[in-house]
């Protein structure tokens, strides 16, 4: 009955958490590209070969539902992996959409056309592949009109964080916050596009100021997640075991997680 998470390094391990803390009693499996992170530089084939390799480990572990807690997979590989690619037992859902939801505060599954919503003017941090996809931008009209979007590709703060630096990595989140409120100065909400930057939500939410309400999105994910296991009790899979998973060093991977989680987690080889 386990469920899998897959992300290009260790920024899917903030999903991990929220979920595990959310369904204590779902077995999750986690599998990080670590050797081929960070995926927000990489071309869009490139991206979707990876994802489609992960996510058929993480079947072969057992999981016929798998979350892409990479928001650049999402946004770059999802659409044509559940078109094509994705078996008709198994289910791929993305990060994007229960964020969008709670930005238009939207129920789950609310098909209905696209309306106006409170939010209005909307800064969106993610990666150089993520903004390039606009599929943020996509996903956001099908549910809202009238909503104007300023994406800001945040170049090296992956790097940064799966590097350790925080310095650095604070450093670049500052400087990125600048370049977008010059060209959007008061945003009324701001989308972190990327699983790695709740490691840094304050440092987003004090660069930008006060009256900003930032979206992160493990909790939301988590939420999302619950919801959809109770109508579908049938797409946890046979797995029984919690594994996590890496394409890197397991041993320096898991030192790596330990730091970002504060508990000890221990990774062996895909």
């Amino acid at each position: 009955m386990a469920v899998g998470i897959f992300d290009s390094g260790l920024g899917g391990l903030t999903v991990l958490d929220a979920v595990a803390k959310r369904l204590p009693e779902v077995p999750f499996v986690y599998y990080g590209d670590n050797s081929h992170t960070p995926y927000g530089t990489r071309d869009p084939q490139d991206v979707y070969e990876l994802t489609t390799a992960g996510v058929q480990r993480l079947f072969d572990a057992g999981c016929d539902l798998v979350i892409l807690a990479c928001n650049t997979a999402s946004a770059v590989a999802l659409r044509k992996m559940q078109e094509s690619w994705v078996p008709k037992d198994k289910r791929v859902l993305g990060v994007f959409v229960p964020l969008i939801e709670a930005l238009t505060e939207r129920q789950w599954g609310d098909n209905s056309p696209p309306r106006e919503v409170a939010v209005k003017h909307v800064a969106l941090f993610a990666t150089p592949a993520t903004v390039s996809s606009r599929a943020f931008q996509r996903e956001l009209a099908f549910r809202a009109i009238g909503v104007d979007v300023e994406a800001q590709a945040c170049g090296g703060v992956v790097d940064a964080i799966e590097d350790g630096d925080m310095i650095l990595a604070e450093a670049l989140v500052r400087s990125h916050v600048e370049a977008l409120l010059r060209k959007m100065p008061s945003p009324d909400a701001a989308v972190l596009g990327c699983t790695h930057y709740p490691l840094l939500e304050e440092v987003f939410s004090d660069a930008l100021g006060p009256g900003v309400t930032v979206f992160s999105q493990a909790n939301l994910v988590a939420a999302s997640l619950a919801d959809y296991l109770g109508r579908h009790p049938a797409m946890v899979g046979p797995g029984s075991e919690s594994l996590y998973l890496t394409t890197g060093d397991p041993r320096r991977v898991a030192n790596k997680a330990t730091q970002f989680l504060r508990r000890k987690i221990d990774f062996t080889a895909a």
